[in-house]
């Protein structure tokens, strides 16, 4: 057992230091590691564990990290390959952040941070592009993502929101498999709407229930957490939309999850004490999901109320994505440079084989330079 358990550390801990390129790309390389080179698990066993992990909160890809840790070396195996793979990310992320809060502000480093603002207004347009495609699969869904946006944009808090849709939408879809009413009988749309509580401070305990939260109600790609951020942080006061926007562009440089922003934003708030927290409250519910949820993985595929819960969350998230992306462009693309940044990022993301990272670190190289030569 101790053999598999370093194998497993290994093998994760690699990965989490060169898996760049979203969780698309983990997935990839999980499988070159595992499938290919290891056996570890049938291919249809690993696809049965990738289809799993879209019905449950959390980060798609590390929780695949854990279901292989899992099956190869038991539970403590889950809690091996979760550490190894997430750990690469967040020591880096940490370092970043106190890089950030020491020199962000010094001229030799704004320009840069000013380029990549615009170029992750397009990497996070891909990703709703993508995700939409996949989420849109009837009109209920397009109507409950109108409204989503809409509702969004007005400033209700989006996790409120997101659950709201999901529950109601999963309401919905069940009652319309077993009755066939006609779409207008029964109205998903009477959304739950909530005063949010202003913190006036940030203990290690609220930033940790903070985290804790998101962490257990995340569902989609990694790219949902700043939706999801933006309410608990920016509408709160606790974080300025600038400053959400530096996190997620220098998490961008990290290889491993997009989770560990959560390290970087705990730094910003309470030093190290605070990304620790936040990393640990963010990423402790897809440990717990996981152990209790992997023995009855083939039950779970075959949910359908499951199902209808995960369809409505999922449109719902690419149009609180959608809102944000919004309102983050309108704070951003206010002088030519940086609209022109913002088409060049929107060139090679979307008409080019350039990944993220290089469109990143190409925003950030045309930041410097456009606003040296301006001066």
């Amino acid at each position: 057992m101790i053999d598999k358990l370093i194998e497993v550390a290994k093998v994760f801990f690699k990965l989490g230091c060169f898996a760049f390129g979203g969780p698309a790309a983990h997935i990839a390389m999980m499988e070159d590691e595992i499938i290919e080179k290891r056996k570890w698990m049938t291919r249809d066993y690993f696809l049965d564990l990738i289809g799993t992990t879209n019905l449950i909160p959390g980060p798609n890809s590390t929780e695949m990290t854990m279901h292989c840790g899992y099956e190869r070396a038991g539970k403590l195996g889950l809690f091996v390959a979760g550490i190894a793979f997430i750990f690469p990310a967040t020591i880096i992320t940490a370092l970043l952040a106190y890089l950030y809060v020491k020199y962000g502000q010094l001229p030799e480093v704004e320009p840069f941070i000013y380029g990549i603002k615009p170029a992750v207004l397009a990497i996070i347009a891909a990703a709703i592009l993508k995700l939409g495609k996949k989420a849109i699969k009837s009109t209920e869904l397009i109507v409950i993502g109108i409204l989503v946006l809409s509702v969004s944009l007005l400033g209700v808090n989006e996790v409120l929101v997101l659950l709201s849709a999901g529950i109601l939408g999963m309401l919905y879809f069940y009652l319309k498999s077993k009755t066939k009413p006609s779409v207008n009988s029964i109205s998903p749309f009477f959304f739950v709407l909530g005063l949010n509580t202003t913190i006036a401070k940030v203990s290690t305990l609220k930033l940790f229930l903070i985290f804790l939260k998101v962490g257990a109600i995340l569902y989609g790609s990694g790219y949902v957490l700043f939706a999801y951020l933006d309410a608990e942080l920016v509408t709160r006061g606790l974080l300025t939309r600038a400053e959400l926007i530096d996190a997620i562009a220098i998490g961008q440089f990290t290889p491993g999850p997009v989770l560990s922003t959560s390290t970087f934003i705990g730094y910003q708030l309470s030093g190290f004490t605070g990304a620790l927290v936040a990393t640990t409250g963010i990423f402790l519910p897809s440990f717990l999901f996981v152990l209790i949820l992997n023995p009855f993985i083939p039950r779970m595929r075959k949910s359908k109320i499951l199902r209808y819960f995960l369809d409505s969350v999922n449109v719902a998230a690419v149009a609180v994505m959608l809102a944000v992306l919004i309102v983050m462009g309108r704070e951003t693309l206010i002088e030519w440079q940086s609209i022109a940044i913002a088409l060049i990022a929107v060139f090679l993301t979307f008409k080019t084989k350039v990944s993220t990272i290089w469109t990143i670190v190409i925003g950030a190289i045309l930041g410097f330079l456009l606003l040296s030569l301006t001066k």
